[in-house]
């Protein structure tokens, strides 16, 4: 009961803390500007020394601003761009910046998540402070059995006399039975302890003396990171925050304030020195080793006064920028509010952030239905819908019909996929930004036409291949720069598994380029690359695709030999879904299965997933949905349109595309032919139209007035962008009354009424390809970040989007069926669909293969 009137009440709003962070003695603040989402604020950063003499000296200040890109109603592993500039350029920058790896540098920015907010007001237990700043390893936080010419942190000016002794950081200091290195005479130990959010208290002495979730091989890497800054002051991250379904002692949520905390490292304050002079005087005074710009590749040691493991140091921690962040609502929110049974739309995973956002919308609003979206397969999604097992489908072109009810396409949102990147420049020069690729590569990638390594060498008829696409002299020529050296992961494109309308898509656009499609005939490309022969003339587009390689390398190896396979099967190991392809891209982790281990505990070798990969080598390319990379901050691949003309997924270009999409007869989709998009300059390929598909005859009237209200509510406060309640996240272009997207308002205004009445639909619009002009502004930004030019706003038209809740409230995950009724139809669901599958796949293959179905 408690819980339910928590949540009722932050149901009615949420507090949300200050944009502005307190003002540090000695460093005169400009106020944090709200910037919609963002935050944004600038410090003056000064080294001081206390001089013999009692005189202050004080070095050059630094005048720093730190921007986040957005703070309000994140998600767990949703990733915010957070940029700084006027800093101490960084030397002997780190192999590996992240978690403890990131250690050896100097001048870095650290960058970390934190419980608490910077308000004095507040109790201590909300209050940030470095005891609720999260990192991974105990070198991180704590200086355990210093040598006194490596204790430069008891000569910290701005410290508290307590923090200068040899043994610091927690009163009482723990004895040997709990740390038993931490007080070892003649030695110097610095305790940085970490408080969890039920108030446990950990040491952080040695590693059984941290949380949990710090223990070595945990599900995901670290997040904390000491970053780099350019020579000319700048940088930029993109920063992961995580939710207490994350990390559980930092706890993080909905109802726990927390901060992300950045700490350029300007150099230790140090007080006045001992004559002589000692060794950790010394050291506190020290400016660091390496020059602006370096490498320490070696992991050297570095200067300790101006490394990022002091961060903790008074002086260093109070020059933090505190961005304070929001997150959600728990997973589970509708299903404490709402004890109604869900009513399931089947279909698209394209849909699915903005389902996650809508679906709030409707469970806390009880004049509407609880809506829910299950993802599955287009095809399984729409068989459902005929079949009457759902009262709507969530599909991205039009599917066949076989049943006698017509079917009327609602347009719903307007996104698309992307072909997401993780790739780093070579000799650490930070990761690529500016990826292009074509239909050819696409099809080489999907074909299995790499080798992937020496064992693809002997693969009849391409064994004078290249290994990956980093040696292919066609991307070589398209991405000069990158590093040559191979790898598995780079022979493949992480994709899906099952049908899906995105493949057609994605194959659609293949289909329609003549040096792919020659390709895919056999003829080798300028520079001697053939197809692999078990996809030579494999007929596209389509919406499945199949792994046809039949090829088991012949090897002297004994766990190949005990576990015979496809090789180039196990290179591109695709996966059942767009959101397992995010999560392996942010991670850097390939699904690719070539990892051999030996189980002593069986005696028996296996293969498994190859580990991931290291900052600094990464290079991963997987089919993405434009919401997916929005969310988690994915880098998206410019794709050719007209030869030489690569076009980025954003807000004008996914505009020019739905421009250029015509429908054939009302109440149904509206077709982007990739022929125009061909000729297009300004479209981008990967655009995809999502609809609402139900029944315009023999719908219940009760599951008809769910879908029509649904279609309404959708394409009008569901278009508004943002973050909160009901909104329209990033990777969708909202769909508004005028400009490029209005011939799509009107026609799910159509399909609304013709679905609540149960009749063909009457139309009240256009329904070519008009509707506006394409915006002026090309510069490529992720989609949801500048309204493209001819869409207006809600601020500049307010008529055009109802006024929705004042104080938006972040989103819960879509949630399975739970209710007795759905639980027990689900499986019956699942089967009809499945069947429905089948004898959609046996009517493809024997009827003829569309480009676009009409």
């Amino acid at each position: 009961m408690k819980r339910l009137l928590a949540l009722v009440l932050l149901a009615t709003a949420i507090a949300v803390p200050s944009g502005a962070v307190a003002s540090q003695a000695g460093a005169p603040d400009v106020p944090a500007r709200a910037k919609a989402d963002g935050w944004s604020q600038t410090k003056t950063l000064t080294r001081t020394f206390v001089q013999a003499d009692g005189s202050t000296y004080s070095f050059p200040s630094y005048e720093v601003t730190v921007e986040a890109d957005q703070t309000k109603n994140l998600r767990g592993r949703q990733r915010i761009e957070i940029s700084w500039s006027g800093a101490q350029p960084s030397g002997g920058r780190a192999g590996n910046p992240y978690g403890e790896n990131g250690l050896n540098q100097e001048y870095p920015v650290v960058i970390m998540q934190c419980r608490g907010v910077d308000d004095p007001s507040l109790p201590k237990a909300k209050r940030l402070r470095p005891e609720t700043c999260w990192t991974g390893s105990v070198a991180q936080r704590s200086q355990i059995t210093r040598a006194e010419g490596e204790a430069s942190w008891i000569h910290d000016a701005a410290a508290d006399p307590a923090d200068k002794g040899r043994l610091s950081g927690m009163d009482p200091f723990p004895g040997a039975a709990v740390c038993p290195t931490a007080d070892v005479t003649g030695y110097y130990t610095r305790l940085t302890p970490f408080v969890a959010a039920k108030g446990t208290t950990f040491p952080a002495c040695d590693a059984g003396n941290m949380p949990p979730e710090a223990a070595v091989g945990t599900a995901a890497p670290p997040a904390e990171i000491a970053a780099f800054t350019d020579t000319d002051g700048t940088g930029e991250v993109q920063f992961e925050v995580r939710s207490d379904v994350e990390n559980e002692s930092l706890g993080c949520s909905h109802k726990v304030a927390c901060s992300v905390v950045v700490i350029p490292i300007v150099g230790l304050s140090c007080d006045r020195p001992s004559e002589p002079m000692t060794r950790s005087d010394q050291a506190c005074r020290k400016g660091g080793r390496f020059p602006a710009g370096s490498s320490n590749f070696a992991n050297e040691g570095v200067d300790q006064a101006v490394s990022p493991a002091l961060w903790w140091s008074a002086s260093n921690w109070k020059n933090r920028f505190s961005i304070p962040i929001t997150f959600g609502l728990p997973p589970d929110a509708c299903d404490v509010l709402d004890p109604r049974p869900p009513t399931g739309f089947y279909g698209s995973e394209l849909l699915a952030q903005a389902a996650l956002q809508w679906a709030p919308a409707y469970c806390l609003d009880k004049s509407r239905f609880k809506f829910q979206l299950n993802q599955m397969s287009d095809a399984a999604g729409w068989n459902l819908m005929e079949s009457g097992g759902g009262a709507a489908a969530v599909v991205s072109s039009e599917h066949e019909q076989r049943g006698s009810d017509p079917v009327g396409y609602a347009p719903t949102a307007v996104t698309g996929f992307a072909i997401g990147y993780q790739i780093d420049k070579p000799d650490n020069a930070g990761e690529l930004t500016d990826l292009k690729l074509n239909a050819r590569l696409l099809a080489k990638l999907m074909s299995q036409s790499y080798l992937g390594s020496d064992l693809g060498r002997g693969h009849p008829g391409i064994g004078d291949n290249p290994l990956s696409i980093v040696n292919d002299p066609e991307f070589i020529k398209l991405n000069p720069g990158l590093s040559q050296t191979s790898q598995e992961a780079a022979a493949t494109l992480l994709s899906l598994s099952n049908d899906s309308d995105i493949i057609e898509q994605v194959t659609d656009y293949i289909a329609h380029d003549r040096d792919a499609m020659a390709f895919m005939r056999g003829e080798k490309d300028p520079w001697g690359m053939v197809v692999n022969p078990r996809y030579k003339n494999l007929e596209l587009p389509r919406a499945d695709w199949p792994l046809l390689d039949t090829y088991v390398p012949k090897t002297e190896s004994d766990c190949r030999q005990n576990n015979p396979g496809v090789y180039f099967s196990q290179l591109a190991a695709p996966v059942t879904t767009l959101r397992k392809i995010a999560e392996a891209l942010l991670d850097a982790w390939p699904y690719v299965s070539t990892r051999c281990e030996f189980d002593t505990g069986t005696g028996t070798y296996k293969l498994g997933r190859i580990d991931r990969q290291s900052f600094g080598s990464r290079f991963m390319l997987g089919l993405v949905s434009l919401g997916d990379a929005a969310r988690y901050g994915l880098r998206s691949a410019a794709l050719e349109t007209e030869p030489g003309t690569y076009v980025a997924p954003n807000q004008r270009s996914l505009g020019a595309a739905v421009k250029l999409a015509e429908q054939s007869k009302p109440a149904h989709p509206f077709a982007i032919d990739q022929a125009d998009v061909r000729r297009s300059s300004e479209a981008y390929p990967g655009t995809m139209i999502v609809y609402t598909a139900a029944r315009l005859q023999n719908l219940p009237e009760e599951d008809a007035a769910k879908v029509a209200q649904f279609i309404r509510v959708s394409v009008s406060e569901g278009q508004r962008p943002g973050s909160g309640n009901g909104q329209l996240p990033g990777g969708y272009l909202p769909i508004e009354k005028t400009g490029v997207t209005a011939k799509l308002y009107d026609e799910a205004q159509d399909v609304a009424d013709a679905v609540e009445e149960q009749k063909e639909p009457t139309p009240t619009g256009p329904t070519g390809g008009g509707g506006g002009e394409g915006g002026s502004d090309g510069s490529v930004v992720p989609p949801g970040d500048v309204p493209i030019d001819d869409v207006p706003s809600a601020e500049a038209s307010p008529s055009a989007v109802p006024t929705g809740p004042a104080e938006p409230i972040a989103m819960p995950a879509t949630q399975p069926v739970d209710s007795t009724l759905a639980g027990g139809l689900l499986p019956l669901l699942i089967l009809l669909g499945a069947v429905g599958c089948v004898v959609a796949t046996v009517l493809r293959v024997a009827g003829p293969v569309l480009r676009w179905r009409r």
